[in-house]
């Protein structure tokens, strides 16, 4: 592929989102962009193709991603892969992926290429216009094929069973390239047609529910107890340093993973949230006791979906359970027709949020064979590492495209 980009060949070449009138014509182009050479002019196509993707991910929106790349190392060969309708920065822009070359594979020392994500990444979903994902992945598989970087593919952070997969794994069918689930893990996902009220009562049993209602009673007697929601960039400042302080002074700050511990992520979080809200995209959840945040919340909006980013607590009335009652006012959200679900971002099992969320979303890693001799003998070879690791281990994959057929 040269620095123009690859050409689209067959029927594939005429492809048409007739909604929009975006069509896919012969002269798309499959772009690697050097992290160096993002500019200005990238930003409004970027923008657009965010507006419009059949899967969200903020992780890779603009806004979020800058600021990642500013302020967190990666690999000096990381490209910024773009797939555009037509001539690049001329078309709309249909696919976009952070992707480079690896080191290490886990504990191995075997050179590999994946999409690139960071500590405070939760999803690595590209970013795909509807109606054209299985274009995106030909574009893809053609553009890291004919780079020379060594190994096969590994793609974190995608959902399992959404439409990205299924063409994920379409293609490959198609093209007889092999294409793994290596990895998965179910995460709190909240999605349901019922309201709030109706939402907690059906999934929280009414002890528990008793006890939250005392607890919030018991917090009310102490003070002035006052929930907060912001949309706007408000005190936003001053609304960052709180919540900075607020997680330092609980578990992560003593561990040393709290937000505030180090420069980057301290900048990078506050960066987040200034772009967010020019965008449009951020919502801020407090719960205070005479002015004094207990419990504090950062929420993403993306096309239909949501983003529960990151939340902290006063440890202090960790008898009152303040977070779990913020998290209760989080589910108001449940009654904007706008949004559909939101994801928790939250580890498997997690003891708060999963008693509160009854639904999941799993999330896996998949390693895809490139073309090559080498690099299909090292594909195989990892992959027979790693079946037997997993054997001995016990460890368990579940794949919903298959528990669904």
């Amino acid at each position: 592929m040269d620095a123009g980009g690859l050409q689209t060949q067959g029927d594939e070449a005429l492809h048409c989102e007739t909604s929009d009138r975006v069509c896919l014509m012969s002269s798309a182009t499959a772009e690697m962009l050097p992290i160096a050479s993002i500019d200005e002019l990238l930003i409004p196509s970027w923008q657009k193709l965010a507006k419009n993707v059949v899967e969200p991910n903020i992780f890779y929106e603009s806004w979020m991603l800058e600021p990642a790349l500013k302020h967190f190392s990666f690999h000096p060969e990381l490209h910024l892969f773009l797939f555009w309708a037509g001539v690049p920065h001329k078309s709309d822009l249909l696919g976009l992926l952070p992707v480079g070359p690896s080191r290490q594979f886990g504990r191995w020392p075997v050179p590999f290429v994946q999409n690139w994500t960071h500590h405070n990444s939760f999803l690595g979903t590209p970013l795909v216009r509807r109606g054209f994902e299985n274009q995106f992945w030909t574009a893809l598989f053609k553009a890291l094929d004919d780079q020379n970087w060594p190994g096969f593919l590994h793609i974190r952070g995608l959902t399992i069973g959404g439409p990205l997969d299924q063409a994920l794994r379409s293609e490959c069918t198609r093209q007889s390239r092999r294409c793994d689930l290596v990895h998965s893990e179910a995460r709190a996902l909240l999605q349901s047609d019922m309201g709030a009220e109706n939402y907690y009562t059906a999934n929280v049993r009414g002890k528990k529910r008793k006890e939250l209602r005392r607890q919030a009673k018991r917090l009310g007697e102490m003070g002035d107890l006052q929930f907060a929601h912001h949309r706007d960039d408000s005190d936003l400042n001053s609304w960052i340093d709180d919540f900075l302080r607020l997680e330092r002074r609980g578990w992560k700050g003593q561990n040393g993973s709290a937000l505030d511990c180090a420069d980057d992520t301290r900048r990078f979080f506050r960066e987040t949230l200034f772009g967010a809200t020019s965008s449009g995209q951020l919502e801020r959840h407090d719960l205070r006791l005479d002015g004094k945040p207990l419990a504090m919340l950062v929420n993403f909006l993306s096309s239909k979906g949501s983003f529960s980013f990151k939340t902290a607590f006063d440890e202090d009335y960790a008898r009152f359970s303040p977070g779990v009652l913020l998290q209760i006012e989080n589910l108001n959200i449940l009654e904007r027709r706008d949004i559909e679900w939101m994801d928790s971002c939250a580890a498997e099992d997690h003891p708060m949020i999963d008693s509160l969320w009854s639904d999941r979303r799993h999330i896996g890693r998949f390693s895809v064979e490139l073309k090559g001799l080498s690099r299909t003998a090292m594909f195989r070879g990892v992959r027979l590492g790693e079946d037997l690791m997993a054997h001995l281990k016990g460890r368990e994959i579940v794949d919903i495209m298959q528990v669904q057929q």
